[in-house]
């Protein structure tokens, strides 16, 4: 693959989309190369409307447009003020009122206020839902209304007491604040005309190729000293691993184990750590679906050595995931055991039933949560389904296209991948406690589970919660509702003139990102 310059790159991508700005793309690459810093992906994001998206590759784009009421401390689950400068909690921890930030502006120059909370927030509420708000439950399903006190103080209350409430309102899908003129001239979408507040805004969306972000001058807060942000769609791994090589981009995600060395004897850094993170195998469990028999459910998981195929396949940059929860986090229990490798109970056991085939459907590029690669997983599994005499057909879409396949299409096992949003366990596990197939692709159910992920997210922190998130985790590893696979690491690799905190939750705030 021929490269182009990064000048060149970006003058082209500018001229390209000239119509749509009035900032010439000589007044912007009359800048010092330092101020533009390009970031390499395999996916496109599917959207950016933080209400109607929830992968992470529209995540990493939304965290820099947008902003919430509160926002994470870098690289830190704890929250501080952002849109909203202060808070109080009614002693009954039903209502919250925050005090917002004056003088801040949307994009579009439409004031913020407490009207505009208002709209967001009543957008989202469980009457005005609409397809693909996967989110909305989770962060607005307990509240009961939300009302302007003034033009800058806001009361939410809430239907029960809800301890993640807080970490919710920080988080990069749902809780971000739209401007409503943008929302109503889009007809309630802002999926490729996004207007927010944040740091930065979208400057051009050349499809399947890149987008470009620019500085907001208008910012409220302290200016970013990286200048335009520029995000290019790479679908091949190691076109990637040569951009970042030849300086043509600065920080690539989703790379495969395989290609660090090179990397790495090329002068690039590695960013690997432990991450909030679950890549795991989804069952089809609908009605009339084989995988909704909890018994063949763990025929499936016993056919399958989950321990030796994450060892192959990634080489220690994800972990072998024994629970849904990742070890550090509330909820893990090293004492909740996973169905366990036993080909030939499997092959009885599918012999008996008469099982010979399954569908997968699977997707065809890398993911943070998945490295290797969709089909490259979903082969290993075939390989292990055909040791016990299952033949299994492998069916595979682009990222976009498989997540929609994925509510519309017959199949039995396919791959996801789930990243926390807020460093709570209720955000983690409860996306299995509701009937949403956005969220709860396989549509599993258990009342007991449901049940205690609902009771933990009103208990006060303390072990009693703990407790319930750990009885939740082993429901759903003696139902095998899903089977986890791996913990990945969040990786990513850069060069080393890149500083500053590369990952808070699974995505980069550029704005605290400098380039020398």
């Amino acid at each position: 693959m021929k490269f182009i310059s990064r000048k060149t790159l970006l003058a082209s991508a500018m001229a390209l989309m000239f119509s749509f700005s009035a900032v010439s793309a000589d007044a912007a690459m009359s800048r010092k190369p330092q101020d533009n810093i390009f970031f390499a992906t395999g996916t496109e994001p599917a959207g950016l409307d933080p209400a109607l998206v929830d992968d992470n590759d529209s995540g990493n784009i939304l965290c820099n447009i947008y902003e919430s009421l509160l926002r994470f401390k870098p690289a830190s689950t704890e929250v501080e003020p952002s849109l909203a400068e202060s808070w109080t909690i009614s002693e009954d921890g039903l209502t919250y009122t925050f005090k917002l930030r004056q003088g801040v502006k949307f994009h579009d120059g439409t004031p913020f206020n407490a009207e505009a909370v208002k709209f967001n927030f009543d957008r989202q509420s469980p009457e005005n839902l609409v397809p693909k708000m996967s989110y909305a439950p989770f962060v607005f399903g307990d509240v009961e209304s939300t009302t302007v006190v003034d033009e800058y103080t806001v009361a939410v209350k809430l239907k029960n007491p809800s301890t993640p409430f807080l970490r919710n309102m920080a988080m990069v899908f749902a809780a971000p604040i739209v401007s409503p003129t943008a929302l109503k001239a889009g007809n309630n979408s802002v999926m490729d005309k996004p207007v927010g507040t944040g740091p930065y805004k979208l400057f051009a969306w050349d499809r399947g190729q890149q987008i470009i972000l620019t500085t907001n001058e208008d910012y409220w807060g302290e200016k970013p000293s990286i200048q335009n942000v520029i995000y290019r769609v790479m679908k091949d791994t190691s076109a990637r691993v040569v951009a970042l090589k030849n300086g043509e981009v600065d920080i690539i995600t989703a790379i495969d184990p395989n290609v660090i060395p090179e990397i790495e004897k090329n002068g690039g850094k590695i960013y690997a750590e432990e991450g909030p993170s679950t890549n795991y195998m989804l069952f089809n469990t609908r009605d009339g679906f084989m995988c909704a028999d909890r018994e063949v459910r763990k025929a499936i998981a016993q056919a399958i050595d989950v321990p030796s195929l994450v060892e192959s396949l990634y080489q220690g940059y994800s972990l072998y995931a024994p629970t849904w929860f990742p070890s550090f986090m509330d909820g893990y229990d090293p004492n909740t055991k996973p169905v366990q490798y036993d080909p030939e109970a499997a092959k009885k056991f599918f012999e008996q039933k008469g099982i010979k085939s399954l569908k997968i459907m699977t997707y065809s590029n890398a993911r943070p949560s998945n490295t290797a690669g969709g089909q490259v997983l979903a082969e290993a599994i075939q390989s292990y389904l055909a040791q016990v005499g299952v033949k299994a057909d492998i069916i595979v879409y682009d990222y976009n296209t498989y997540r929609g396949k994925l509510l519309t299409d017959s199949w039995d096992l396919s791959f996801l991948g789930w990243a926390g949003d807020n460093g709570d366990p209720d955000n983690f596990i409860n996306i299995f406690a509701n009937d949403d197939p956005v969220a709860n692709n396989g549509l599993w159910k258990n009342d007991e589970f449901r049940k205690l992920v609902v009771e933990a997210a009103r208990t006060p922190e303390g072990p009693k919660r703990v407790e319930m998130y750990k009885q939740a985790d082993r429901i759903l590893a003696e139902d095998v509702g899903v089977l986890p696979l791996s913990h990945p690491k969040d990786l990513l690799a850069y060069r080393p003139n890149i500083s500053g905190p590369l990952n808070t939750l699974s995505v980069i705030y550029f704005r605290y990102v400098k380039k020398e």
